[in-house]
């Protein structure tokens, strides 16, 4: 298409520069070799016709052949009948009045429109299908431990395959020996590398830092994240959303319109005594102005633009339905664990009593906790290990059912647990009670701990915030959408985690099978729902909501229900993802605002309804660029939307709530 349209500009020039409109700037040169502007213009426009406009010839054909008209129809007409009626005027009218350079600048400049779609289509999808090619030609499978490097279409799931530094990682799968950092921003957009270890997953095309894994394949050729990313761009790209097949109705009727406004432009200055050059002059004009591209091209353009764009800064929609209905979202409901939060706990506060230090406070704990499964024990090993704390094993250990731990550390008895515990053991814990109090109120889990019949302080423990969580939601507000949080967590602590974001409305103490039923309640009050969730309790929810939103770390289950997957952990993701669909339907109204404005204006216009008070009668070759002007200017507006971004700031994480122990 553009080596067409460039031979064709390139041909189209002097047939400009020769005509009235090169006349019209002050080139008042005639043709070269002694050439007539009829014949010069019939050996010009001639190639260009039937060799530069052969898509759209060949395409109005076969649209005739099946009894339907199209834009194609209108583009052919509008070159056919210039072209045919020079020809006639050269041959049997001496070139009195020629319309070549209007049938050359007419399929020229359509060229140029339809390459600009194209571009956009093709560019956003390179774009896209450029990740298939990060993954490697080979991989080193690992058989009877030795390894042999084989093509990556022979890798099977269950293999073990070695990435050695600096490698492409082959096939997704989970890491079984070995450790590294992984570069995922090709996948995420996140430009931090990430940790790999024994049970963590890996991406195929992630690029493998300076260490050295084994992992075993769990996902191989087209069942890989890469491959899945692929294939769900380009099922959007060409689905349809319902504002496109309005226009693709209209459109269809706007070729009727413009045939029968053409006809009666010729009817009606034919009656009103014009010759047949000038009724001609008129007809030719309105069906080359109203040939309805820009209306085609309106929704598609901005769609697979909108589309390719969310999936390289990694918000994947599934249609073009599932953007259209994003952009209408006015209430967002999002799952608390998993989604707003990290999903498991850490050490959040750390108060010593007098005479005891956090470190002493938070390392005798830790050892207490060592021989313990219970998540929050392992919280607080976590947190000593992060501070390079040295945690001594338990000389004994008792578990307490619902009071906490009683441990022997290096000869010292040590107490972890609630009040109930140190009650029980004759602690007293009166000068730590108001701050236990005071964290327990804002739902964290408060845990004092003593040794040798004294109190040594306490340690709090809560789930923490995702980093982005509370910008998204100071961005959904700043986009006028509502927040609510949907937890089968207790009130207290959901309200915790709610005051801490700055969330609308909670919905707490909801089981599993009712969280699709609190979202169909939101849209009974007139609500457009999307809900952001991330495990398999969350997928009827997803399912009910008008708009379902799978964060990137969800399970299977909900990123299958979804219409809508953040490839990133990343909960900020979500404004992201609104502001985005709204900017693509913001340029779709636009877009299709214009085009039929245009055609409205434009076609009384060149059907000389002006001509009887100004004498303005637009020529073909004027309404060709008028139409063609129009199409691009569509379609460059369309591709503004490669500028829009999704938010990728970062803030810090605070502690939130977690349910009591």
């Amino acid at each position: 298409m553009l080596r067409r349209f460039v031979i064709s500009a390139i041909v189209t020039v002097p047939l400009i520069l020769y005509s009235p409109i090169g006349a019209s700037v002050g080139f008042t040169a005639m043709p070269p070799f002694g050439l007539s502007m009829a014949w010069f213009g019939l050996l010009l426009a001639t190639p260009v016709v039937w060799w530069g406009g052969w898509p759209f010839i060949s395409a109005a054909w076969r649209a005739l052949r099946q009894r339907e008209a199209n834009m194609m129809t209108l583009i052919a007409t509008g070159i056919l009948v210039s072209w045919l009626f020079s020809v006639y005027s050269t041959l049997a009218l001496g070139g009195t009045e020629v319309f070549f350079e209007a049938a050359a600048m007419l399929t020229a400049l359509s060229l140029l429109g339809h390459w600009l779609e194209m571009r956009s289509r093709f560019a956003t999808g390179r774009a896209v299908e450029a990740l298939l090619k990060l993954a490697p030609a080979t991989a080193r499978v690992v058989r009877q431990g030795q390894e042999t490097e084989v093509p990556l279409d022979q890798v099977v799931v269950g293999d073990e395959l070695a990435v050695r530094p600096g490698d492409r990682v082959p096939v997704d799968g989970e890491v079984l020996t070995g450790g590294s950092y992984v570069d995922e921003s090709m996948i995420t957009g996140e430009p931090v590398p990430v940790a790999k270890t024994a049970g963590v997953r890996v991406t195929g095309g992630t690029v493998n830092q300076n260490g050295a894994f084994n992992f075993r394949a769990t996902a191989v050729g087209s069942d890989t994240a890469l491959s899945r990313i692929v294939q769900l761009v380009q099922n959007a790209q060409a689905s349809k959303a319902p504002a496109q097949q309005l226009a693709d109705t209209a459109g269809k009727y706007l070729v009727f319109v413009a045939l029968g406004s053409g006809l009666i432009a010729f009817l009606v200055w034919m009656l009103l005594g014009q010759n047949v050059v000038f009724a001609l002059t008129a007809a030719v004009s309105t069906i080359v102005i109203a040939c309805p591209d820009a209306l085609a091209l309106a929704t598609p353009t901005a769609i697979t633009v909108g589309v390719g764009r969310g999936a390289r800064e990694g918000v994947l929609f599934k249609n073009a339905g599932a953007l259209e209905a994003t952009a209408a979202v006015d209430t967002v409901v999002f799952d608390k664990t998993g989604t707003l939060t990290e999903g498991k706990p850490a050490v959040t506060d750390l108060i010593p009593a007098d005479g005891a230090t956090e470190d002493d406070l938070l390392r005798l704990a830790a050892s207490a906790d060592l021989s313990s499964q219970h998540p929050l024990a392992e919280a607080i090993v976590a947190g000593a290990r992060a501070r390079g704390l040295d945690i001594p094993k338990p000389d004994a250990f008792d578990s307490v059912p619902g009071q906490g731990v009683v441990a022997t550390v290096t000869g010292r008895r040590v107490l972890l647990g609630n009040v109930k515990l140190m009650s029980r053991e004759g602690i007293d814990v009166a000068a730590l009670v108001v701050a236990a109090q005071t964290l327990a109120g804002d739902g964290k889990t408060a845990m004092y701990v003593a040794a040798d019949g004294h109190a040594l302080g306490v340690i709090a423990v809560a789930d923490t915030v995702r980093e982005t969580a509370r910008q998204g939601v100071r961005a959904l507000h700043d986009a006028g959408v509502r927040t609510v949080m949907l937890t089968g967590d207790n009130a207290r602590t959901a309200g915790a985690v709610a005051r801490d974001l700055g969330i609308d409305t909670v919905i707490a103490d909801v089981l599993p099978e009712d969280k699709a039923a609190k979202v169909q309640e939101l849209q009974a009050q007139g609500r457009k729902v999307a809900m952001v969730g991330d495990g398999v309790n969350d997928a009827p929810a997803l399912a009910q909501a008008d708009v379902g939103i799978a964060i990137g770390a969800g399970t299977d289950v909900a990123v299958e229900t979804a219409d809508v997957i953040l490839v990133r952990n990343d909960p900020a993701a979500v404004a992201g993802a609104v502001v985005l669909a709204r900017r693509v339907e913001s340029k779709i109204r636009q877009n299709l605002f214009w085009a039929a404005g245009y055609n409205v204006l434009a076609i009384p216009i060149a059907a000389g309804v002006l001509y009887p008070s100004y004498g303005l009668l637009l020529r073909p070759e004027w309404a060709a660029l008028l139409m063609s002007a129009s199409t691009i200017i569509v379609t460059v507006n369309a591709l503004l939307l490669n500028r829009a971004t999704v938010d990728r700031g970062r803030v810090s994480a605070s502690p939130v709530p977690a349910s009591a122990r």
